[in-house]
C-alpha cells in the first residue's frame, strides 16, 4: 500500500492539470506516479520535462528496455511493472526479449551493450570502468549517445527512488523486482 495517497485527477493541484492531460494523452491513462508526483508540482514538471527531453536520446526500446533494467538493479516494482508494460505495448517488443531486458540482457548485441553499460551505471552509482565506456564505444554508440544512456539511468534512478520511497501501489500488470 502506497505511504501517501494517490489523489484522483480532481483532488490534483489545478496548475498540474495540463501536465497530467498530456501524460493522458502520451500514455493512454494518468498511472499512479504521476498523480502521487503531483501533490509537489515542480516535481511534476521536473520529471515531465526530463522525460520529454529524453525521448528523443535513443529509440523507444532502448529507452525501456534501460528503464527496466536499471529498475531492476533499483528493487523498483513500480517502475519494472511500468516499463515492462510499455516496453511490451507501445515499444512492440516481444515478452522474450522484455524478459531479457529485466536481466539487463537484450538479443541484439548493441542494445545488450547499452543494458551491460546501463546496469553498470546503477550499480557503480556512475564509477564505470573504462573497459566498460570503451564495451559500449565499441558496440557502436556515440559519445552523444552514451551522456543519453547516462541520463536515461539518471532519470530512472529518479523515478525509482520516487517510487521506492512512496511504495507507490502499483497499477500496472505487476512484475516483482525481487525474485
Amino acid at each position: 500500500m502506497s505511504r501517501f495517497p494517490i489523489p484522483t485527477l480532481e483532488q490534483t493541484p489545478a496548475e498540474t492539470h495540463a501536465t497530467l492531460e498530456a501524460v493522458r494523452q502520451q500514455l493512454g491513462a494518468v498511472p499512479n506516479l504521476f498523480r502521487l508526483v503531483a501533490a509537489a508540482p515542480a516535481v511534476l514538471n521536473g520529471l515531465v520535462s526530463l522525460s520529454g527531453a529524453l525521448g528523443s536520446v535513443l529509440d523507444l526500446t532502448t529507452r525501456e528496455a534501460i528503464a527496466i533494467a536499471v529498475a531492476r538493479v533499483n528493487g523498483c516494482d513500480y517502475c519494472l511493472s511500468a516499463h515492462s508494460y510499455i516496453g511490451l505495448n507501445l515499444a512492440k517488443a516481444p515478452a522474450s526479449e522484455v524478459a531479457l531486458f529485466r536481466q539487463g540482457q537484450a538479443s541484439a548485441t548493441k542494445l545488450a551493450a547499452a543494458l551491460r553499460f546501463a546496469t553498470a551505471i546503477a550499480k557503480s552509482v556512475g564509477a564505470v570502468s573504462d573497459a566498460e565506456l570503451t564495451a559500449v564505444r565499441d558496440a557502436g554508440y556515440t559519445d552523444g549517445e552514451i551522456l543519453g544512456i547516462t541520463a536515461l539511468v539518471a532519470l530512472n534512478f529518479f523515478t525509482n527512488l520516487l517510487n521506492n520511497v512512496a511504495k507507490t501501489d502499483v497499477d500496472f500488470p505487476l512484475i516483482r523486482a525481487a525474485g
